[in-house]
């Protein structure tokens, strides 16, 4: 653009929000050019960490001999509990995360010490040669065990709203029954890794593969026994996080900076698949008992619901999780009495963690499975009673934990989607299919999706940005989220373009580091842009705001006569390239560089009461799916599925498309095919894509429609009236285990509702077909 101060107008409107721009990497992606931690050249001297492990649930450790691990070849460096300048510890917020066992281990994997070598294979070689003797303690390794010891990480906690006991007695119609929900692991393609460089005066610079660099920054500090400043961690891009890199990237993080710093040589922490899944936590798996009162029309009048959950040895963010399976245990339906109890046992397993949903999945399929079963117990179709229990107006609009639904879309989405998928026909279809096939059964059901956005622990709503408006007209871009494949980057940079009124392609997407956004909260809670969003636009709006004083005192018109157009800066009459504009300000030693800040309002809940508005607004989905199984061996193929999820106004919808189907595809894993399983001596079997099966390109159903509802609009100002795409979708996979029960009820011509635990595997819905058989028969 000429210094002129004219510019020719544009052939096309700049590419900012609202249009479905790739992700920033995509490219990149699909060449394998994208640069993760482990792709970047190794620095002079680099060492590698491996871990010595533990191999017992909970014992004493009575001796710990490392010397033929100090004398193996390329080590340079082991360290224990005893090496640690500061505190043994790291553990998101209550202090009992040990980074090494001392003197006690609490499950199996558990970190006894490290080996830094000169290799990895030397190093994993020497942590193989410590000798380490226990004496075994006591050990609860599921929720059956824990209960029986009454081991648990914090008092139960209750919320209610109602007398549930009351309508309980009181209700015409009544079922009383328990169903278990399995855990899940992470498996990010990318594996927890970090990469220390030791600094000036003992601090270090730390790549991690993280969704909270912030808290990593804290806890390395905290071993380090130094102040927060004289760490800074860096993240340009994770492999995938889930939720498996909240609080569980700390250990390996905080490892790599100690070696680095104790011996002045830059370390790698690695560790392979098996290493991975065995030492960090998973989706807390549950276990929930129902006591449900309802009329003959299917519409409920009380419930009773115990949630128990395994949480592992240590605290982690279970307390949060369970809160949030509780928050969500209502769905998208109003409960005129209720009562919910969540127990959170403490077991000598891995401690669980953040997954996709954090705890709300698991609250979500419990109710789901109690509409089921009253459909089952009243005859009538699950959809019809699920609509005619959904959250209405004045006195059908609050939920268990007080807050007010005011903006509830689940009866127009669930309309449109049974309309649009054709809903009704096919169970007619499928009806008669089950009649006329005695071994193939198929199954189809429709589940809403309500879901809350926003941290419950209120402190989190908050995100910091930066930028940079350099002379030139190109802005570079800083913010505190990370980006993890879901394409935050690029949304957060289509933000700051539409601000400016100029292309994406002037926006530089820069690495999240410390250093720059301070005390950032973690990529989580779906609200990576919602927060980093609104704090971006608000730098933004800062800078546009001094150029636009700028314009109006050096050409003498009124503010208000100032605009950022695609064509470039209108100042009163004249139109001024955005690029001379910009270069003019700078000569004026007008300051283009801001910080930006941004604080959810409207929230706040108190944790004692379980009462308040914990949620800025809900995100909205609906799902069909239509299953297919064999009654003869429990196999079962996800035929169809159809998809309406409301997304408010997208930033970019083809982002919010792919984390739909994503996060669709991977709570059908959660529900069906990924099935963790501890032996009695609490040790994961199911460590590896061998024995562990997530969903592969062959399980997307055949028919897949993804749609974003096209009235959809946030009624909370959020930022371009966009809502939260991240957690909500994976919840819509409860329509595939729904369609499963639905098939097996089938085998009984729909007189038994069947026992059917998730995940579904095929042995389970075997084992749940000759149940029917026999129950239908009794």
């Amino acid at each position: 653009m000429a210094d002129s101060g004219t510019a020719a107008p544009m052939t096309k409107p700049p590419r900012g929000v609202h249009a479905p721009l790739p992700h920033d990497s995509a490219a990149r992606h699909v060449a394998g050019s994208a640069v993760y931690i482990d792709d970047m050249p190794e620095p002079a001297g680099l060492l590698h960490v491996a871990f010595g492990l533990s191999t017992k649930a909970h014992a004493k450790i009575t001796r710990m001999d490392l010397s033929a691990v100090r004398a193996a070849p390329g080590v340079v460096l082991v360290i224990s509990a005893d090496d640690v300048p500061g505190e043994n510890d790291v553990s998101p917020v209550i202090h009992d995360d040990r980074l090494f066992a001392d003197g006690e281990v609490y499950c199996v994997g558990q970190s006894l010490f490290a080996v830094a070598a000169t290799s990895l294979a030397a190093a994993r070689a020497a942590a193989a040669k410590a000798v380490v003797e226990y004496e075994d303690l006591p050990a609860a390794v599921d929720i059956a065990a824990a209960r029986e010891m009454d081991l648990k990480i914090e008092a139960s906690q209750r919320m209610a709203r109602g007398d549930a006991k009351g309508a309980l007695a009181a209700a015409p119609r009544r079922v009383q029954s328990q169903f278990a929900i399995g855990g899940q692991d992470h498996f990010y393609l990318e594996g927890q890794i970090a990469l220390a460089t030791p600094r000036e005066d003992g601090d270090v610079h730390v790549w991690s593969s993280t969704q909270h660099p912030t808290e990593v920054q804290h806890l390395i500090a905290r071993v380090l026994g130094k102040p927060d400043h004289c760490v800074t961690v860096e993240v340009r891009r994770m492999g995938g996080g889930f939720g498996g890199k909240e609080t569980q990237a700390s250990l390996f993080a905080a490892a790599a900076a100690l070696v680095a710093v104790k011996t002045g040589r830059p370390a790698k922490c690695r560790p392979d698949r098996d290493e991975d899944m065995v030492m960090t936590g998973k989706r807390h798996d549950f276990e929930a008992v129902y006591d449900v009162g309802f009329d003959d029309e299917g519409r409920l009048t009380g419930l009773s619901l115990e949630l128990s959950s395994r949480c592992g040895a240590t605290t982690d963010l279970s307390p949060a999780i369970n809160d949030r399976a509780m928050f969500h245990a209502d769905n998208a339906y109003y409960l005129p009495a209720v009562q919910i109890v969540s127990h959170r046992y403490r077991t000598h397993t891995v401690s669980n963690t953040a997954f996709r949903g954090f705890g709300g999945p698991q609250g979500m399929i419990a109710i789901e499975r109690v509409m089921d079963a009253v459909a089952a117990a009243t005859g009538l179709d699950p959809l019809e009673v699920r609509r005619r229990n959904l959250y209405g107006g004045e006195g059908r609009n609050l939920t268990p934990y007080h807050q007010v639904v005011e903006d509830n879309v689940a009866p127009q989405l669930i309309e449109e989607l049974a309309a649009s998928c054709d809903y009704a026909a096919r169970r007619r279809e499928i009806d008669a299919f089950n009649q006329a096939s005695p071994v193939l059964k198929k199954g189809i059901a429709l589940t809403p999706v309500k879901f809350g956005i926003s941290f419950t622990t209120t402190h989190l709503n908050q995100a910091g940005a930066l930028i940079h408006l350099y002379a030139d007209g190109s802005i570079m871009l800083n913010h505190g989220g990370t980006e993890m494949g879901q394409g935050l980057n690029t949304k957060v940079a289509q933000i700051v373009a539409q601000a400016f009124q100029v292309d994406v392609s002037r926006v530089k997407i820069t690495s999240t580091v410390t250093d720059k956004v301070p005390n950032t909260s973690a990529t989580a809670a779906s609200s990576g842009a919602d927060l980093n969003g609104m704090a971006a636009l608000n730098a933004a709006e800062t800078i546009k705001a001094r150029l636009v004083d700028f314009a109006a005192a050096k050409w003498g018109v009124a503010p208000m006569e100032v605009a950022f157009t695609p064509d470039g800066v209108r100042v009163g009459g004249q139109l001024l390239g955005f690029e001379a504009f910009v270069r003019q300000a700078y000569l004026a030693r007008i300051s283009l560089s801001a910080t930006g800040f941004y604080a959810t309002p409207k929230i706040h809940y108190d944790r004692a009461t379980h009462t308040g508005r914990p949620f800025y607004y809900f995100a909205y989905g609906a799902a069909c799916s239509e299953v297919l199984i064999d009654t003869l061996t429990g196999e079962m193929k996800v035929t169809r599925a159809d998809i309406l999820h409301d997304v408010g106004k997208s930033l970019n919808p083809a982002l919010d498309l792919g984390q739909i189907e994503g996060g669709f595809i991977q709570g059908m894993g959660w529900l069906t095919t990924e099935e963790l399983v501890f032996d009695a001596q609490g040790r994961l079997r199911t460590h590896a894509p061998s024995t562990y099966k997530i969903p592969t390109c062959g399980d997307r159903p055949a028919h897949l429609d993804v749609r974003l509802w096209k009235a959809g609009r946030n009624v909370e100002a959020t930022v371009h009236r966009s809502k939260a795409v991240g957690e909500p979708p994976l919840m819509l996979a409860i329509s595939v285990h729904s369609a499963i029960t639905q098939a097996v009820s089938s085998v009984g011509d729909g007189r038994v509702f069947p026992h059917l635990d998730a995940p579904a595997t095929p042995e389970a819905i075997l084992m749940a077909c000759e149940d029917v058989r026999r129950r239908a028969h009794e």
